[in-house]
């Protein structure tokens, strides 16, 4: 029994029992799909003590078709998998937690329970299974992944996500050895260093294709940048929440709005990709203002996020923020005020793009007042819909799970935005329904690199982002999907041929540890921290 709640294997050595699952995979293969109910066939076959749950029979169909009992069957795989969505991007999501450490910031908003991170709950479910786990960043790695795999999804393509608050604050030893032991789990065996487990994982079972790091404005140096990419970070979580300075004084934040402009133009020239925390509903703010907040984020060329998380204000006991409402000092936005502003904004959201997130997790009955809906994204796009809007991120366009893409007919579509130290050029190939199917990220710097140590990416291209979406299948695979069918390949190849026409000699790429392996096969070498091509002239 692994950590975490795993239902029991069925034991199909029992001839009764084996006869009983063979009958009923084959009636969940043959069902169709307009009449598909697996609730109907467990019926079909009662089995006494109870159903079966899905993860059950997803088990004894693997032993099944390994043993050659039955043909394998995308068909079963697809309708016994639990929770599609968790991998619908393509990629399965492994978040874990650090352990609970002073944090830097002093906000009056944020929550400093015992047993959690500093800003977390120990009733949110990131945090109950590290709990769970003792904060171990093996074990919850491990089980994390055994998880995904018991409830039918593919997790050799893995993102990892280290969330606890301000990685860049905890002790170095600390990173490093907690990196190793995430390492150590998706590579199924030990290292003595993080070197050499990453150098394992680039033909590891579980392949790290994305490291995300969460961290303060003020914590980004150019020391900061050169230890993240050692670490194989890719993607930096930017605890920004406000654009205005004075909301941020307010909040008692600690940086500034100049310093969260330094950061993204660190980070974007050193090629990591950006999440952009934002906080309506924060003390001092009223809708109007959060609305006019919400406009710079595109407007300001020194911002302009690759992705965001919008978490409105939770008004949590015991922070300051309580203390202010009780004052009469506070006041929550009510529920349909704060649907109606997130309305606005999402209209408005630039399609390079990705809202990941609408609400915390936070359980709710940890919020005082204000929306408890965790359902609160679903709410936003019924009324959108109703009213007949739009919204055109990334993550509202994506194919997803809505149609079956042919890599022959889909079409480049380029949209270019300036920042304050590069230009970004957002490849996209859209299916004949508008749907995106995957994307690419080219950032074209203004000027030299001159303020990063990193002279190996001094004068070259950078691809910040290669993503092909639809459901995630196993390394090397061609099935139903868009993945493994080309796609990426020929981002790259547009991508060698822009940077070569806009002047440069060199394309470098943002990669993660496991993705060595595809981008060197692609006509990248790897180099000191990333993997580079050389561009022949025409």
């Amino acid at each position: 029994m692994v950590k975490g709640g795993i239902p029991q294997r069925i034991d199909i050595s029992q001839a009764e029992e084996r006869e009983r699952v063979l009958g009923l995979l084959r009636a969940v293969d043959a069902a169709p799909e307009e009449r598909w109910d697996l609730m109907a066939i467990l019926r079909q076959f009662p089995r006494p003590g109870g159903t079966y749950a899905k993860s059950q029979l997803l088990g004894a169909y693997r032993i099944l078709v390994e043993e050659g009992a039955i043909e394998r069957s995308v068909v079963i795989e697809r309708r016994l998998r639990s929770r599609p969505v968790r991998t619908i991007s393509g990629v399965a999501p492994v978040a874990v937690l650090t352990k609970p450490y002073p944090c830097p910031g002093e906000c009056i908003f944020c929550p400093d329970q015992e047993g959690a991170p500093k800003s977390y709950l120990d009733g949110e479910p990131g945090v109950l299974r590290a709990i769970q786990n003792a904060y171990d960043p093996y074990d919850q790695t491990n089980v994390r992944i055994k998880t995904l795999e018991t409830i039918g999804h593919h997790a050799d393509k893995v993102e990892l996500l280290i969330l606890g608050g301000t990685w860049s604050a905890y002790p170095e030893a600390y990173q490093q050895r907690f990196l190793l032991r995430c390492f150590d789990a998706m590579n199924e065996e030990p290292s003595t260093t993080l070197a050499e487990a990453q150098l394992r994982n680039e033909t590891a079972p579980h392949r790290n294709v994305g490291m995300v790091i969460e961290t303060r404005p003020d914590w980004i140096t150019p020391e900061e940048i050169v230890r993240l990419r050692r670490q194989g970070v890719t993607k930096v979580q930017l605890g920004v929440q406000s654009l205005d300075d004075r909301i941020l004084s307010l909040n008692r934040r600690g940086h500034t709005v100049d310093d969260a402009r330094r950061a993204f133009g660190l980070l974007r020239l050193a090629g990591l990709k950006i999440v952009m925390h934002w906080m309506p509903n924060l003390y001092g703010a009223t809708p109007e203002s959060d609305l006019a907040d919400f406009a710079r984020i595109f407007d300001d060329v020194a911002i302009r996020p690759d992705e965001m998380k919008i978490y409105p204000t939770a008004l949590l006991e015991n922070t300051e923020l309580y203390h202010l409402w009780q004052q009469g000092q506070y006041q929550p936005y009510d529920e349909e005020t704060l649907i109606d502003l997130l309305v606005q904004c999402k209209e408005i959201v630039a399609p390079y793009c990705r809202i990941n997130r609408l609400m915390r997790d936070i359980p709710a009955d940890y919020i005082v007042a204000g929306t408890k809906r965790s359902n609160l994204r679903q709410i936003i796009q019924q009324r959108m819909a109703k009213q007949s809007l739009a919204c055109q991120c990334v993550r509202c366009r994506e194919v997803r799970g809505r149609e079956t893409v042919n890599p022959d007919e889909v079409a480049l579509n380029v949209l270019t935005y300036a920042t304050d130290v590069t230009e970004e050029q957002f490849l996209q190939y859209l299916t004949p329904s508008g749907r995106l199917a995957g994307f690419l990220r080219l950032s074209l710097p203004k000027e030299p690199r001159v303020s990063i140590p990193l002279p190996e990416i001094r004068t070259a291209a950078m691809i910040r982002a290669l993503h092909v979406y639809g459901p995630a299948q196993g390394l090397g695979e061609r099935r139903r999907g868009v993945q493994h069918r080309g796609l990426g390949t020929r981002l790259i190849e547009e991508a060698v041929s822009r940077s070569r026409a806009a002047g440069f000699d060199e394309l470098a790429v943002i990669a993660a540890i496991g993705t060595r392996v595809y981008y060197r096969d692609r006509g990248f070498t790897e180099g000191d921290l990333y993997p580079i091509r050389q561009l022949a002239p025409r």
